[in-house]
């Protein structure tokens, strides 16, 4: 199953970033202007909404496990035509925190199975939503 994988050091304390990848406000700074939908509780549901041109986007699944400033992991589909809502066309992601040296570690992996899906190179600043991401942690 492709993995692909997101490092980014972080310098900040651990619960700004634990805060900023879980609070409905701050992920609508970094992923988009995405409204997330969650109770982060294991077995619930996670929603996330975009209008981009005049279009709405939406992607859901299913809280899967959280460790409070250690874990995020849930499901997710994405939506688009000819693809069916069922188990095989959701995909898997994965925010693990770490502390080190005074600063984080933040690993976000995305593990799909998907038909198509393909192995990437690891990321960092260089995509500008974890860029985002990082400079909102940092401010």
């Amino acid at each position: 199953m492709p993995t692909n994988v997101s490092r980014l050091k972080i310098n900040t304390p651990l619960q700004r970033v634990w805060d900023v990848l879980t609070d409905p406000a701050h992920v609508k700074q970094w992923q988009y202007g995405s409204i997330l939908t969650t109770d982060w509780k294991p077995g619930s549901p996670i929603r996330f909404r975009t209008e981009w041109d005049g279009k709405v986007f939406e992607q859901w699944g299913t809280i899967l496990e959280v460790i409070p400033n250690e874990l995020i992991k849930y499901s997710l589909f994405a939506a688009r035509p000819g693809l069916e809502d069922k188990p095989e066309n959701y995909f898997s992601m994965s925010y693990i925190l770490k502390e080190e040296d005074g600063h984080v570690i933040l690993e976000i992996h995305q593990q799909d199975d998907r038909p198509g899906a393909k192995q990437a190179e690891v990321q960092g600043e260089e995509n500008p939503v974890l860029a985002g991401l990082k400079t909102l942690c940092e401010s």
